[in-house]
């Protein structure tokens, strides 16, 4: 029955779906993951790189991790080349509100607006949704640190913490448990992203190469944005390895005496 109502965007299914923004969701669900933070003293995005052939040119400084405007970043899953147009969208917002009103849009606003955008390609016809879920981490001096989830549907919401792509349950369910609101620390927030991806990422060893890391603090009255080098979650994944170590030899100590 299905065939008659998903070859169009705009048709509803009689139980009331449209299964072509569900086929879109899909899509995301088997892209490489994302996971957002919210800490005290800033906000920290991690990111799957899936593309890790040597023989690829290392122009890009960031395959997953866009820089918006001043005070805002993303990190995108699902079909690169819609996320490309989407961010330069989200850019061109930005900087149309800075020209008009000399300050940085506040965060939400940004969200809701590309939101609107979003939802256009789900109501009218000819258009396929965007196959993309945008995280985004920002700060404003309305709300301070936030951190926003979008889909293909055009929703959006606010969290502390979360996931998309590939076993985004399984991290969330994951955060849910080790998540502390209103007491974890960028560095906390860091080790937990490290700890929640070597879980749930499909692969034996997490390294440095399938990882990118964003943390967006202030200081001084100015946001600071930082690409996290290859060092830095080397070593984070060295510090979780450790501890994990020391976790393993402290359970069989008991068995032993």
């Amino acid at each position: 029955m299905a065939r008659r109502y998903d070859t169009r965007t705009t048709i509803f299914s009689p139980e009331g779906r449209l299964y072509q923004v569900e086929y879109a969701m899909e899509a995301i669900s088997h892209a490489g993951t994302c996971l957002g933070i919210l800490a005290t003293d800033g906000i920290l995005l991690a990111a799957e790189r899936r593309n890790t052939n040597k023989l690829l040119d290392e122009v890009f400084f960031s395959e997953k991790i866009y820089k918006l405007n001043d005070d805002m970043v993303c990190s995108v899953a699902g079909i690169t080349s819609d996320a490309n147009v989407l961010t330069n969208e989200l850019r061109l917002i930005a900087q149309r509100y800075l020209l008009q009103y000399g300050e940085s849009i506040p965060c939400e606003q940004l969200v809701s607006w590309l939101c609107d955008v979003k939802q256009a390609y789900t109501q009218y016809g000819g258009k396929r949704p965007f196959g993309v879920s945008i995280l985004y981490m920002g700060w404003d001096k309305h709300y301070g640190y936030q951190l926003y989830q979008s889909d293909p549907s055009g929703n959006y919401g606010g969290w502390k913490a979360t996931c998309i792509g590939n076993n985004s349950a399984a991290a969330v369910s994951s955060l849910k448990q080790e998540y502390k609101e209103n007491e974890t620390t960028l560095a906390e927030a860091q080790a937990l992203a490290i700890k929640v991806l070597s879980k749930t990422l499909d692969m034996t060893k997490l390294t440095p190469e399938k990882v990118e890391m964003a943390t967006l603090t202030r200081k001084d009255d100015k946001t600071i944005i930082r690409v996290l080098s290859s060092t830095e979650v080397e070593k984070l994944i060295g510090d979780f390895e450790k501890s994990e170590a020391e976790a393993e030899a402290a359970k069989k100590q008991p068995a032993k005496s």
